[in-house]
């Protein structure tokens, strides 16, 4: 690609071919990367339509079970948001309006991206899970103009104070709503796109709303550098290259599917690749990834957790590249995959904040247990309670100099953005420990981690244990309130399939922790339940510590068990 006449885009490209040089030679890229510093840059125009030009490469593949494969080139893809971005605003979308994405993963929805992008507007991406209420929120405090949606979800919208345009994607004759725009109308638009001038590297890209796990989402601002810039050190750590075909399981309206989904793999030249699925199937999934040849697989724990119930051996898997993203690992499923496969699923760290932060990426010795260690372009310390630099701590990202993929800061919410960079780092909330080598070892938020009989316990530790348990699939660890200890460790489960909420499954549950757990972090009690999560798949402890917190007396409730009640006293 040539970038000679455009000065940022050829700092962007350079810093690039840079990390991929060094792909294995972690010390080489860790010392030696730098971030470039842009003023102006709009990565959709200065890079991707750069690289797309002439480019017949796969960008997007497209899978749907009965349906026809959808693939579209680079240079496809260019031509096509250039359409797209010529109707929006011909519809009247203008730089620094706000636009809500809310569709599935479809075509309309990587060209409508790259269109904003052009445009220079900002864009909310939005799980379709919404109600009315949560898109009220969105239109108050994202200031939306403009939607761009399915036919199923336009009800949603009805009864919303705030006027807006409305651009509906996949309407059929009858269906569509009086008063919106046809996608359609998108494909007689011209195919050449001239931008009203000048982005700036910091005007805003996307305000993202976080899933909410403990109180109103907060509401994360991303410029057209903090996340197309940033995302480098993402591509770095999954190990992406020109030709690879990568797949990220993850929903739109996250964070995570822009991490993945959108900027790594279209950074590095890669393909894009997405199956589309009602219900996730281990063994169809798997079947898949051999056919299309992915060679890249990113995936959440509850995926990880629900493939290694398969006998993974069982497929010759094209792939080279694993990585777990969303919450931490646990290590049993690590060695389970690693085991079947000869490949280790490398853990990293992250938040809607940041881009990757933490990591393992190719080549490098990896610890079990471990979310390896700061990426190129990140200096992270670990603070204690008072703030001072410790080898346990919260997470913090050294604010000099500031990391290009951190945000700018939350929109709209001075005291929380001046709250989250006190003191020259800003506060991920995220507890870890770091060793000898430099390795950092996550423990949990700061809010999930509790004590019990003064010791300080780390639920994600606990899960770890208890999901090693042949009958347990999922497991969240929160204080329950004791007379004696003050709180003491009790374990939420989901079982796996065939197996039945029995005091003997129990007993079997609760004997193998004690037989693994030193008596100060031993779980005391058990019960069987579907865990609440958020409608981005993360556990919500929160909502359990609070259902345990209100509990009184000994009264045991349906399909919960002591250790006290199924286990003998131990000698």
């Amino acid at each position: 690609m040539t970038t000679a006449d455009n000065p940022a885009a050829e700092r962007f490209v350079a810093a690039r071919d840079f990390l991929q040089r060094h792909r294995t030679d972690y010390a080489a890229a860790y010392v030696g990367f730098r971030y470039p510093v842009l003023n102006e840059f709009n990565w959709a125009l200065d890079f991707f339509d750069v690289q797309a030009r002439d480019n017949q490469a796969i960008a997007l593949w497209l899978v749907e079970d009965g349906v026809a494969d959808v693939k579209v080139t680079y240079a496809e893809m260019a031509r096509r948001s250039d359409q797209v971005a010529n109707q929006l605003r011909h519809w009247g979308v203008r730089r620094g309006d706000s636009v809500l994405l809310m569709l599935p993963n479809e075509l309309a929805l990587w060209e409508t991206m790259l269109a904003c992008m052009k445009l220079g507007a900002v864009m909310i991406p939005t799980t379709m899970l919404l109600s009315p209420e949560d898109l009220q929120d969105r239109f108050t405090r994202g200031a939306v103009r403009h939607v761009v949606t399915r036919p199923s979800e336009v009800e949603k919208f009805f009864g919303l104070a705030e006027p807006f345009t409305g651009i509906v994607v996949g309407s059929t004759a009858g269906d569509a709503a009086t008063g919106w725009h046809d996608y359609a109308d998108t494909q007689a638009a011209p195919a050449t796109y001239a931008p009203d001038g000048p982005t700036r590297a910091d005007d805003p890209l996307f305000l993202y709303f976080t899933s909410g796990t403990t109180s109103l989402p907060k509401l994360v601002l991303h410029s057209h550098q903090s996340y197309p810039v940033g995302h480098l050190s993402t591509m770095y750590w999954i190990g992406l290259q020109a030709g690879d075909i990568h797949w990220n399981i993850s929903s739109p309206g996250w964070a995570k599917h822009a991490w993945s989904c959108f900027f790594a793999p279209w950074i590095a030249g890669a393909t894009i690749f997405v199956y589309n699925f009602t219900r996730f199937d281990a063994a169809r999934s798997l079947n898949v990834i051999c056919a299309a040849g992915v060679t890249s697989l990113c995936a959440p724990p509850t995926v990880w957790r629900m493939l290694i119930q398969q006998d993974l051996g069982r497929w010759k898997v094209p792939l080279r590249e694993l990585v777990g993203a969303g919450e931490p690992l646990n290590p049993e499923v690590i060695e389970q995959v690693e085991q079947a496969w000869g490949l280790r699923i490398r853990d990293g760290f992250g938040q809607s904040e940041t881009t990757a932060q933490i990591g393992n990426p190719p080549g490098q010795p990896i610890k079990p247990g471990s979310m390896g260690r700061p990426l190129p372009g990140y200096r992270i310390a670990l603070l204690d309670v008072d703030g001072r630099p410790a080898d346990e701590g919260e997470i913090a990202i050294v604010l000099d100099p500031r990391p290009i993929g951190l945000m700018p800061g939350y929109a709209g919410d001075a005291a929380r953005t001046a709250e989250a960079m006190r003191g020259g780092f800003y506060h991920t909330g995220d507890i870890a420990s770091r060793d000898a080598d430099g390795y950092y070892h996550y423990i949990g938020r700061n809010d999930d981690v509790f004590k019990s009989s003064d010791y300080r316990l780390s639920p994600f530790e606990l899960e770890s244990v208890m999901i090693e348990h042949e009958a347990v699939l999922e497991a969240a660890v929160v204080p329950s309130p004791d007379a004696l200890r003050l709180s003491v460790p009790k374990a939420y489960i989901t079982l796996r399939a065939g197996h039945l909420p029995t005091r003997e499954t129990a007993a079997s549950i609760l004997a193998f922790a004690r037989a693994r757990l030193a008596p100060y972090k031993r779980i005391r009690r058990i019960e069987f339940a579907d865990l609440p999560k958020t409608i981005s798949g993360k556990i919500r402890r929160v909502a359990l510590r609070q259902q345990e917190a209100v509990r009184t007396g000994q009264a045991r409730r349906p399909d919960e068990f002591w250790d006290d009640d199924v286990l003998p006293a131990r000698a």
